[in-house]
């Protein structure tokens, strides 16, 4: 019986991976550049961790995590995101010890058990980051500028920063009663699952993708008319921030998280590219997560970005991606040279040339054939007495070109290679 990969599950094959590998060293090097050190976390957690950290008044929580009973009866979940585990980590391990601001990336799968369509599986890949013990609008605005430089390197355009405040529990305690008396005559047209928000977390409606929603919402009063002074003041600042390092934003009000630990800033880059607009990436502050969770109060900051949608995006945009890699060099065995070739082949790869040969019997013509399908650029024809001489012609199989090389001086092909490796 044939099996297949479960649905909403992808392979990665050697034609993409060079584009992943790719897209996760840029993010690790920009990471890098802003001092920010690669956390790993276990796929899977006690469940109460994500009742507590994602919220249990969340679609993810409700309906989307992968949650099973391990062999000793506790409630495990795979994980539906990276924040809390990153949380749970910066508290088991005493991060609070550290030099602040404790600055920790990631690039993690993720799992949620939802619709599967284009660009979103129930297996996804995501790049993340998160920040701890810095209060200040200045934090925020190096991490929506890391992310900025990070799409910069990436050659990704056509996206627009909108940002947000949704204040603190302070300003949203006055504003929950105001919005839920300015709904109350409108609940009726909301979707089911916003009737369901309006007593625990009417905020959420605002942020609601339904049409009618939309609708019945578009003149509510917004949460960032009615910021505490304390919040408008960091919220001022921010722009600030962001305009002292060049990063063009606009105020997007209707940016909201449901959830009491959320505070204050808000963020979403947004694709304007025709067909695939959308958010690409969003985080903000969660000053109360890491005491919801059993901390001390504690500042925090992240974001996360789905490592599918922005490969959607770039292709989207023509951005040139890595295609597959190959070995700079085949060395075709002529005759009975074979078991010298394979020696040769093993002093190359020590020598840093990444060298293939044949290992299957082929004859010189199919060896010669198979690289040129293989893609690979330069050719060594080695018999008897290339290996007498200690030398061979080095060939560019795109032209034809040849050069004269000594197998005895590996650093010599290296540099041929390279530097015609570099005008191919």
């Amino acid at each position: 019986m044939k099996i297949n990969a479960p649905k909403g599950t992808r392979d990665i094959l050697p034609d993409e991976s060079s584009a992943w590998q790719w897209l996760e060293q840029t993010f690790a090097d920009i990471c890098h550049l802003h001092a920010y050190q690669e956390i790993r976390v276990p796929t899977f957690e006690q469940t109460d961790l994500f009742q507590r950290g994602v919220g249990d008044t969340t679609d993810v929580v409700q309906k989307e995590m992968y949650t099973f009973d391990d062999k000793g009866g506790r409630s495990m979940t795979l994980r539906p995101e990276g924040t809390a585990g990153v949380v749970r980590s910066y508290l088991e391990n005493g991060m609070a010890s550290w030099p602040s601001p404790v600055r920790l990336f990631y690039n993690m799968t993720a799992f949620r058990y939802e619709n599967v369509q284009k660009g979103r599986y129930r297996e996804f890949h995501q790049f993340g980051c998160e920040a701890f013990s810095a209060a200040g609008p200045e934090i925020d605005a190096e991490l929506i500028s890391l992310i900025d430089l990070f799409f910069q390197r990436l050659g990704l355009s056509q996206t627009s920063l909108q940002i947000n405040s949704i204040g603190c529990p302070v300003c949203r305690t006055a504003y929950h009663t105001q919005l839920r008396a300015w709904l109350q005559p409108r609940v009726a047209s909301l979707c089911p699952t916003c009737q369901g928000r309006f007593e625990k977390n009417p905020l959420r409606i605002l942020d609601c993708k339904e049409e009618r929603c939309q609708q019945a919402t578009a003149e509510a009063p917004l949460l960032i008319d009615h910021l505490c002074p304390d919040c408008d003041t960091h919220f001022e600042a921010l722009k600030n921030e962001l305009t002292l390092l060049d990063l063009p934003f606009c105020v997007n009000p209707r940016i909201v998280r449901g959830l009491d630990y959320y505070t204050r800033t808000v963020f979403e880059f947004i694709s304007d590219h025709v067909g695939t607009q959308g958010t690409i990436c969003g985080g903000g502050r969660y000053d109360g997560l890491i005491e919801t969770m059993g901390g001390p109060a504690t500042p925090g900051i992240g974001f996360a970005l789905g490592v599918e949608r922005l490969l959607m995006e770039l292709q989207a945009q023509g951005v040139k991606l890595p295609g597959p890699e190959t070995a700079d060099l085949y060395l075709a065995a002529a005759g009975s040279a074979g078991p010298q070739v394979r020696r040769l082949s093993r002093q190359m790869r020590q020598a840093g040339i990444r060298a293939e040969t044949d290992l299957t019997g082929r004859s010189l013509k199919a060896q010669i054939k198979y690289a040129a399908r293989r893609g690979i650029r330069f050719l060594l024809v080695i018999g008897d007495d290339e290996l007498n001489r200690k030398s061979a012609r080095l060939r560019r199989l795109s032209d034809g070109s040849e050069s004269d090389v000594s197998l005895d001086d590996l650093s010599q092909l290296m540099e041929l290679t390279q530097h015609n490796k570099q005008e191919a």
